[in-house]
Formats: structure tokens, C-alpha cells, sequence
């Protein structure tokens, strides 16, 4: 059986991708901080799909060395990884002075360090095979600046710009780097940030759908959706003003 690792798997998009990808026959690594949500999840991926393999790794990948962790345990299971989803991430509302320097610092860990290290490392067996895929889980936010979140837009403009590089890079290899840009989604993440999810906000499994067949297609980038399309295209400027307005 070939497996799929998705980060951030316990719930929202993560959850939803993991779903995706067990009914098209993969086994899946479910990895979160948390092990009572892992178990919860867990359970829940059982009941639905009886014949995928379902593993679960607690690993708080917001920290140092999180993502050499987590390559170390899945080598140690024997796993062979076909597919890498780097989803896990949060955002931090607020003026950046605001905002505490220990929570900013495990926000750029979780969002950038660790989905680098992790495509560093899975890259290096990918090649090897000359075969495997990566989704790295951007946002609509990678496209503009975002005051009153700040750490979180420009984080996720590093994932956006970092993974169209390696795309680039891999192709030769027989490896695949798509980037999902989702906008909106009705998750947990409004809820973490202390604010009400939009009324606009897409489904996660809608959004998983669109991420799965964007990864089989092979596009670079995956914009789930016709108004975040829309929206990609306003210019920058003005996006800037209504975030601003929107987060403060």
C-alpha cells in the first residue's frame, strides 16, 4: 500500500484531504499535537474507510527539530511516503508589536521552518524513487500583504514562493509540487484566531476535492473556487486597505 503523511490531519482541510486520499487507496499518517484529537480522528477514518491503514504520530511540529522528529518516526515504521501534504499552520491576530514573540516565533516554525525541512527531507527518497508528490497547503493570503496579521500572510508568501521553486526543481526528478491557495474555509481557524468564519466561506471537503484533483492533474497552483480567482486578480493595494479594515 502507498501512503500519504498530511499534517494538521485532525480536522478541516487536513482532515478532509486525509478522507480524499484514503478512498483513492492510500494508507495514511495522520500527524497533530494533540493525541486526543489523533485518536478521535483516528477512529473516525476506521469506521469510514476499513481497508486503508491508518497510523497516527502526535508531534508538535510548531518547534525546533519537529520536522527531523517526525521524518525519524516514519523511517522507524518503515513507511515509504508517496505523497507529503504540509498542511498544520495558524495565524496570529493583532498589531505586530502586539502579538507575543514566543507565539510569532512558533507561527513561522509551524508555517514555514517545518514544511521546508520536511520537503527537504521526503525530496532526497522522492528522487531516489523518481516518483511522489508534495501538496504544500499556501492561501489566498501568500498573494498580498495582510495588516493586523501580518506574520501569517507573509508566511504562507514564503510557502507560495518556496514551493514554486522546488516545483521547478523536481520536475526532472519525476516529482510533483502543487500549491494549494485556498481563501476562506469554514474550519477551526477563524475560531483559533477569535474571529467568526465568514458567511462565504467554503466547505473543507469542497476545498479537498478541488486540492486532490489539482495534485493528480499535476497544477502548480490551486485556487479552489471561482471568487478567490476573482479576488487573485484585484490589485494588491486595495486588498491591503480591506484587510486592514477587516482584521483591526
Amino acid at each position: 500500500m502507498r501512503y500519504a503523511l498530511v499534517t494538521g490531519a485532525t480536522s478541516g482541510i487536513g482532515i478532509a484531504l486525509s478522507r480524499v486520499l484514503a478512498r483513492k487507496g492510500y494508507g495514511i499518517i495522520m500527524v497533530s499535537s494533540s493525541i486526543k484529537n489523533l485518536d478521535k480522528a483516528r477512529k473516525s477514518m476506521e469506521q469510514r474507510f476499513p481497508k486503508s491503514r491508518i497510523y497516527i504520530i502526535m508531534e508538535d511540529l510548531g518547534v525546533k527539530g519537529a520536522a527531523r522528529s517526525l521524518y525519524n518516526k516514519i523511517h522507524d515504521k518503515g513507511i515509504d511516503i508517496d505523497i507529503l501534504v504540509n498542511n498544520a499552520g495558524f495565524g496570529l491576530i493583532g498589531g505586530t508589536e502586539k502579538i507575543d514573540e514566543n507565539m510569532d516565533e512558533k507561527l513561522l516554525y509551524l508555517n514555514m521552518v517545518t514544511p521546508t525541512i520536511l520537503c527537504k527531507l521526503f525530496l532526497r527518497d522522492m528522487y531516489k524513487k523518481g516518483r511522489g508528490k508534495i501538496l504544500n497547503v499556501a492561501s489566498t493570503a501568500a498573494f498580498q500583504p495582510g495588516p493586523y496579521n501580518s506574520t501569517y500572510f507573509a508566511s504562507k508568501s514564503y510557502l507560495y514562493s518556496y514551493s514554486r521553486a522546488i516545483r521547478y526543481e523536481a520536475m526532472e526528478h519525476g516529482v510533483n509540487i502543487c500549491t494549494l491557495c485556498p481563501g476562506s474555509t469554514r474550519t477551526k481557524f477563524f475560531k483559533k484566531e477569535g474571529l467568526k468564519t465568514p458567511l462565504w466561506a467554503m466547505p473543507a471537503g469542497k476545498v479537498a476535492e478541488y486540492a486532490a484533483d489539482g495534485l493528480w492533474k499535476n497544477k502548480a497552483v490551486i485556487v479552489p473556487g471561482r471568487i478567490n480567482r476573482i479576488i487573485r486578480a484585484v490589485p494588491s493595494g486595495i486588498k491591503l486597505a480591506v484587510i486592514a479594515r477587516m482584521k483591526k
